[in-house]
């Protein structure tokens, strides 16, 4: 196994998400890495196709980033996180991911995968195209969660 550097941890908050925080912190404490957790915001601004006007100081998106921002700084405190640091972004996800793991020259990318099939797979998911999409490691942690 490689001795990483900087570990991203892509995190969505979902109930278990747990079990792929515990594997990051396992491999960050074996590999003395540094080590970051990124929440990406799906953008919201083009979905809305409404009759209802919406007022314009209405910002959904910087609302939702702003409570990631707030559940990641409580999640590095709760668990007594060293030596890392936290991003929440806008936009796709998995393409938000690739280019954050890029720009924070991040060698391996932690990521949950619920191990979709059939139709939700030919639709693709954001581990999958992160796997695709991304010049460094990635390991996928299979949680239960749909």
């Amino acid at each position: 196994m490689a001795n990483y550097q900087h570990i991203l941890v892509a995190v969505d908050f979902s109930k278990d998400f747990e079990a792929v925080l515990a594997k990051a912190i396992e491999l960050q404490k074996v590999s003395s890495a540094k080590m970051t957790l990124v929440h990406v915001v799906e953008y919201t601004g083009a979905m809305y196709t409404g009759e209802i006007p919406l007022p314009e100081d209405l910002d959904l998106d910087q609302r939702l980033a702003k409570q990631a921002e707030t559940k990641l700084e409580a999640m590095i405190k709760e668990h007594l996180l060293q030596n890392t640091s936290f991003l929440v972004e806008i936009g796709t996800p998995k393409r938000e991911i690739v280019r954050v793991a890029e720009e924070q020259q991040a060698d391996l990318i932690i990521l949950g995968s619920h191990g979709r099939h059939g139709l939700q797979l030919l639709l693709g998911s954001t581990a999958n195209g992160v796997l695709h999409l991304a010049q460094c490691d990635v390991l996928a942690i299979r949680v239960e969660s749909a």
